[in-house]
């Protein structure tokens, strides 16, 4: 098990969702975690919700669920819908990557039904690079950790799961506390979040043979297996 995880979403709760219980168990085991959203997801806003006020609420959010992991959750300042996807972004990621030098970083899958997670999985990657390469302009000394990929239900085309990480009993108990300081788990009608993703860490466990576990994709380059002699 890392050590230090940096999960990095598109929208607050992405990444809550997918690799909650792997940063939950990270934490009980003496780790450290962090979420880093790119925007708030302030678009999916309750009905008749003023989105300002409701982004604020996201953030809170946001922090609570970090708070309960003893992590930290830091959230830019780009609109929901409207991720940049430019090297301005980049930046911004390579930086908090080298503030908080993370053994693992963990984002989307490349390919998604929304926008803002391919361009989230674009952004990061380039940034993991920038934040392992000393010629950029960057502040902090470089850092390299090994990046993966999260399962969503959002960004199902392609995807295959290839790593599976083990989580423990206590720390799926400690996610399903956790998540519920999201509303649009708890609140929303539009899909059974909750249900849909207990169950997946428990479909995942039963594959490995474990109890709960989520699974993950790497690079096309690192898909490979080597065994000893």
């Amino acid at each position: 098990m890392e050590h230090s995880i940096l999960a990095i979403g598109a929208h607050i709760g992405d990444m809550e969702l997918t690799a909650g219980g792997l940063l939950a168990t990270c934490a009980l085991q003496g780790g450290s975690i962090m979420t880093l959203a790119l925007t708030a997801g302030e678009k999916g806003a309750p009905k008749g919700a003023d989105i300002a006020e409701y982004r604020k609420q996201k953030v809170q959010e946001a922090e609570n669920f970090a708070a309960k992991l003893g992590g930290k959750a830091k959230v830019l300042d780009y609109p929901d819908g409207l991720l940049a996807d430019d090297d301005a972004a980049r930046i911004q990621v390579a930086a908090v990557i080298r503030e908080v030098r993370p053994e693992l970083i963990i984002t989307h899958h490349s390919q998604s039904m929304h926008k803002d997670h391919a361009a989230c999985q674009r952004i990061v990657k380039d940034a993991w690079f920038y934040a392992a390469t000393a010629g950029f302009d960057l502040p902090g000394a470089p850092h390299f950790g090994k990046l993966i990929f999260a399962e969503n239900w959002e960004d199902a085309p392609g995807y295959h799961p290839y790593l599976y990480k083990e989580i423990s009993p206590e720390g799926f108990a400690l996610w399903q506390e956790a998540i519920q300081c999201h509303w649009f788990v708890t609140g929303s009608k539009s899909f059974p979040y909750m249900e849909y993703y207990s169950h997946l860490k428990r479909l995942r466990g039963i594959e490995a043979r474990r109890q709960y576990a989520e699974t993950f994709m790497v690079s096309p380059e690192e898909q490979r297996v080597i065994l000893p002699l």
